[in-house]
């Protein structure tokens, strides 16, 4: 019997379906979280998760918000290009700020939630466009929208809460689910392809170079050992075959994580990360932002970017830098801002930002 199973007849319309059952009280994976993807009518339960440091299935929380905008200086009337969406908690505040004589120019690779935002942000009193696309669509998007430059290009490289906590993208090592990665429905290649097919200097290469895993050539050699065996297509065969070759268990690394007064970094997490990254050439779309950014921004124009690992960190500092020594931007961030405290003690996944800034000479 389906588990959308039809109620009795006496007891509802016959079109009426229940909802999914679950065991125990409380719902446990990210389908069952039905009062979470409904967030904004159960503002009690949105409360409670946010006190407790948690992120409510099926949205996303903006990191950095007050610096962000302290830097960039949105005003009244501004051509904002977010290159990032995502859930739009960025979007809404540069909205509120440009007003209804301004515009904002939204891009995200992700079309499904592209179109969540569309219509979560269409409320607003502001004039908006929406592009499926990466960061080098920016350039194409302002000749289409016949504009002579952006006020702001802003871009925040991190995973959506969304993607992470969507067991069908297989992007966390936490849920259960095939290793997708895809952040992008249309790209061709899968997580699950690229560890299948990539050679074992290959994915050290990739381990090593964008996550800076230390155990990139065990892990690579054990990969290449078990596909001959068996294809790798889940998250848990991944993660098992992490924690082998650091010579753990879940069991243990449980046991190990009750005992701990700070919670460690997941052993698989970086592998996991530089596969994600892999999959969806975010350094080499970082790259090309960076490349054409200076020629899209208007004369003393701001662009500010949130990376999320020493690799992207390394290449926009690099990028801003040049930038100021060329004379293509007057100024420039000397230091990466990080978030606060409180801000990671309610958002623990906005401990690893950084944020830099440029200003384009006028």
């Amino acid at each position: 019997m389906n588990s959308f199973e039809q109620s009795d007849n006496n007891q509802s319309s016959p079109n009426h379906r229940r909802r999914p059952r679950y065991s125990g009280t409380h719902p446990k994976n990210f389908r069952q979280k039905y009062k979470e993807h409904n967030i904004a009518a159960h503002p009690d339960l949105k409360a409670h998760l946010r006190a407790k440091g948690k992120t409510p299935a099926g949205t996303h929380i903006p990191v950095l918000i007050e610096e962000v905008l302290g830097c960039l200086k949105p005003k009244p009337g501004q051509i904002v290009a977010d290159c990032t969406v995502g859930y739009g908690g960025h979007a809404l505040e540069f909205i509120k700020r440009i007003g209804p004589t301004g515009k904002l120019i939204a891009f995200d690779i992700d079309g499904t939630e592209l179109e969540r935002t569309r219509h979560r942000l269409e409320k607003e009193k502001a004039s908006m466009s929406f592009y499926h696309s990466n960061f080098a669509g920016i350039a194409n998007a302002m000749s289409k929208e016949k504009l002579d430059g952006y006020d702001i290009i802003f871009a925040d490289l991190g995973v959506s809460s969304m993607q992470i906590d969507n067991p069908d993208r297989g992007i966390s090592y936490k849920n259960e689910g095939p290793l997708d990665m895809r952040m992008d429905e249309r790209l061709k290649r899968t997580g699950a392809d690229l560890l299948n097919n990539l050679s074992e200097e290959e994915l050290a290469k990739a381990f090593w170079e964008l996550s800076d895993e230390p155990d990139c050539r065990e892990i690579a050699r054990l990969i290449i050992s078990q596909r001959a065996v068996q294809p790798i297509t889940t998250v848990l065969q991944l993660v098992r075959l992490v924690f082998a070759v650091k010579g753990l268990t879940l069991n243990s690394w449980k046991k190990k994580q009750r005992n701990s007064r700070f919670g460690s970094l997941h052993p698989a997490a970086r592998t996991f990360q530089a596969l994600r990254i892999l999959v969806n050439d975010e350094i080499g779309s970082l790259k090309e932002l960076l490349r054409i950014a200076p020629y899209c921004l208007r004369p003393g124009g701001r662009i500010g970017i949130i990376s999320f690992h020493s690799g992207e960190d390394r290449l926009v500092k690099q990028s801003f830098r040049d930038g100021v020594e060329s004379g293509i931007y007057q100024s420039a961030s000397q230091n990466a801002i990080v978030p606060r405290i409180r801000e990671i003690a309610s958002n623990p996944r906005s401990s690893s930002a950084k944020f830099r800034w440029a200003i384009k000479g006028v």
